[in-house]
């Protein structure tokens, strides 16, 4: 074989390779293209989900401070309103004092002005009482912190030391909690 032909076989593998080369980077290139695009989309499509969570988020924190703000609300509206069905049961008792009040210059009867201050007084206490709001008793009773109020010491023979034996301020409790001691005078040792 001459060289040219060798030269010839030679540059037609050449080309060949080449050739086969080339179009297995097509290939490659293409699925490379094919991979990156499809790599792309996922990315575009995660981007998306996550935008969607954070707004999600976003109006979830929202939706949470506004629950929280109107909660605080209720709450300081029922502290500053607590009373208030309180006060509307005791209103017609004050209407009854006023009409007491009104009438007191026309009666000169101080037994009838006496009987409809203490309809008026009963009723009072009534409306205390269904609030859970009681008087307690402390004369003969002996001297507790807990529910009196020791103004001074007198001696007194007829019952036992620390006992209280009069009582210048009436005590009250409410449901199970003292809301004012009695204040007292209690017998010395």
């Amino acid at each position: 074989m001459s060289k040219e032909k060798v030269n010839d076989e030679l540059n037609e593998e050449m080309n060949e390779n080449i050739n086969s080369e080339n179009v297995e980077r097509e290939e490659n290139q293409s699925g490379n293209i094919e991979v990156k695009s499809e790599v792309e989309e996922k990315i575009t499509s995660l981007e998306t989900e996550v935008n969607q969570y954070k707004e999600l988020m976003l109006r979830k924190a929202a939706e949470f401070e506004n629950y929280k703000r109107r909660t605080e609300n209720d709450q300081l509206n029922l502290l500053k309103y607590a009373a208030e069905s309180f006060i509307i049961k005791l209103l017609p008792t004050v209407d009854d004092l006023e009409r007491t009040l009104t009438h007191l210059t026309e009666e000169t009867d101080v037994t009838k002005i006496k009987e409809g201050i203490q309809l008026v007084y009963n009723k009072l206490v009534k409306t205390l009482d269904e609030q859970g709001v009681k008087k307690f008793e402390s004369i003969g009773q002996p001297f507790n912190v807990e529910f009196h109020e020791a103004l001074m010491q007198r001696a007194d023979d007829s019952v036992p030391s620390h006992t209280v034996i009069d009582e210048l301020e009436t005590g009250y409790i409410y449901k199970d909690r003292v809301i004012r001691h009695a204040k007292v005078i209690v017998s010395e040792d």
